[in-house]
């Protein structure tokens, strides 16, 4: 596996910038040749331009259809590919004498909350109530 610390990004990029030539290495490509290109001015190697606020509501509606779509499947999944699903949620989370990270938390909840929710749709717990008010 190639190394993609920042620091060996920034000596690739600055030897494909320099025009350096070398042998090619055991897996036969020249340096320059197999790192990637480098980023537009004003841009860092390893960023992409600011999301716009309409790519941003796109992206939030997709995430919702998504988490909908693993909810509908979880809810007709077995008991032992939900025990599957927390296990996951457990082997993300931080373990004892290691830095805890707070996205990482995060997402091992929403796992977990998933799996709750495909339990409650699978129970009839999101069935609609008649009284409910539609739109």
């Amino acid at each position: 596996m190639p190394d993609t610390t920042p620091d060996s990004r920034v000596r690739a990029n600055a030897i494909q910038s320099q025009g350096h030539t070398a042998s090619p290495d055991k897996d036969g490509c020249e340096p320059a040749a197999c790192v990637q290109t480098a980023a537009p001015a004003g841009l860092r190697a390893d960023s992409s331009p600011p999301l716009s606020d309409a790519e941003l509501v796109q992206l939030r509606v997709r995430v919702i259809a998504l988490e909908n779509i693993v909810i509908a499947l979880l809810a007709q999944s077995s008991e032992r590919q939900l025990e599957l699903a927390r296990e996951m949620a457990d082997h993300i989370s931080p373990r004892p004498g290691f830095t805890t990270h707070p996205v990482t938390i995060h997402a091992a909840a929403e796992m977990n909350s998933l799996v709750r929710r495909a339990h409650a749709f699978r129970s009839g717990a999101y069935l609609p109530r008649d009284d409910a008010q539609t739109e």
